[in-house]
């Protein structure tokens, strides 16, 4: 079972267990989200939206907070002027692990919504090992 959800302004196809990086949510670790956004549901069945499929639902758990690698922007202006500048910038993501796909009954969930954080504050400074928290969370979710 597969579906393809949309967060973020970006598509992602999901399968149980998988481990997303995505756009920043506004949960804390530990948190379960629902992605509503389904475009698609596949398995035996093929389910295609217009332009989200009713009733579909793709279930999460937030594993942390974190900053993504750092991309640097140079700009070097030519001839007489010599300018340069170099700046950096680290965009905020959310780890996610999927738990569960619904093919439909996801809006009778009590789970809450998966909205964008823009605005939110995070406190990045005392972080420990992020695979040790993906390790932890596997190992709850194992029967």
């Amino acid at each position: 079972m597969y579906a393809i959800i949309e967060t973020g302004g970006k598509q992602y196809k999901v399968q149980k267990n998988d481990v997303l990086a995505v756009e920043k949510l506004s949960a804390k670790g530990g948190d379960k989200v629902q992605f509503n956004a389904v475009l698609l549901t596949g398995g035996k069945e093929v389910k295609v939206g217009d332009p989200l499929v009713k009733g579909a639902g793709v279930q999460a758990t937030v594993i942390d907070q974190i900053k993504d690698k750092k991309v640097i922007s140079f700009v070097k202006r030519r001839r007489k002027s010599s300018s340069k500048s170099k700046k950096g910038h680290r965009q905020q993501i959310t780890l996610v692990k999927i738990t569960d796909i619904l093919e439909s009954g996801a809006d009778k969930t009590n789970v809450q919504e998966a909205k964008s954080g823009r605005g939110l504050k995070i406190d990045y400074a005392a972080k420990i090992n992020t695979k040790k928290k993906i390790e932890k969370v596997e190992a709850e979710n194992k029967p």
